[in-house]
């Protein structure tokens, strides 16, 4: 029996992948772990995607991983399940947004934080929990977490194990921004079909250079078409992908 997974949508140049574990609050169980760098490999190679929006069923974005799954998700040689989706999902090249709703907890948090972009709803609550589980973090996740809030907040999301709402997720960078629960939705796909007809030439570079990475070389007819667009007052067609 399937106890959760995976949902793949396209539309147009827009790829959606909803966490769908409904009666566990959208609990990553270790096959959905398991089945989130293949996905996410053959999203990369595909040219008619240029944005993933990851989002969760049934007004939950994900409450961590499947506690009762918790030694299969562990055992994986060197890192965890867990931590290889994590890293495939930040390793992503194209830009990603996650739509969060409900409860971002866990290991849900951290596919949020994995993400380039994230977009709450008002009354989406956040919260990294393994303090209540006497759970270690690898030090990858941790310092990603740290790098996006900064070691303080860090260290109380951490230490405390509490839940946060979203005006604080805000406030302290966890969330880039926090719109009513009836407009997430549609402001998701509104900010992604903007980055989606931006160029994908960029965007690639942006993300390279912002983790660390060297860009793409640049290519004269992405440029041309850019100044090109601009001089006739028109939307540019970039073809870069």
């Amino acid at each position: 029996m399937v106890t959760g997974e995976l949902v793949l949508t396209q539309d147009g140049p827009l790829a959606t992948l909803v966490i769908s574990n409904p009666p566990k609050r959208n609990a990553m169980t270790s096959a959905m772990w398991s089945a989130l760098p293949s996905l996410l490999e053959d999203l990369a190679k595909d040219p008619s995607v240029r944005v993933l929006i990851l989002a969760g069923a049934g007004g939950t974005f994900c409450a961590g991983a499947d506690i009762t799954e918790a030694a299969a998700i562990a055992r994986a040689g060197d890192e965890s399940l867990a931590v290889t989706a994590e890293r495939a999902l930040a390793e992503f090249p194209k830009p990603s947004i996650a739509r969060v709703d409900g409860f971002c907890v866990g290991g849900g948090c951290q596919l949020a934080v994995a993400c380039d972009l994230r977009v709450a709803a008002d009354s989406a609550r956040f919260g990294v929990t393994p303090a209540k589980l006497g759970i270690v973090y690898p030090p990858s996740t941790t310092r990603r977490l740290a790098a996006l809030v900064g070691p303080a907040r860090a260290k109380l999301l951490l230490y405390t194990a509490d839940l946060f709402d979203a005006a604080f997720a805000e406030r302290t960078g966890l969330v880039d921004l926090v719109v009513p629960d009836a407009a997430l939705a549609g402001t998701v796909q509104s900010l992604a079909t903007t980055i989606a007809a931006r160029s994908q030439l960029t965007l690639r570079a942006t993300k390279a250079v912002v983790s660390g990475g060297a860009p793409p070389a640049q290519d004269e007819a992405e440029l041309a078409e850019g100044l090109a667009a601009f001089a006739e007052r028109r939307q540019p067609v970039f073809t870069w992908s």
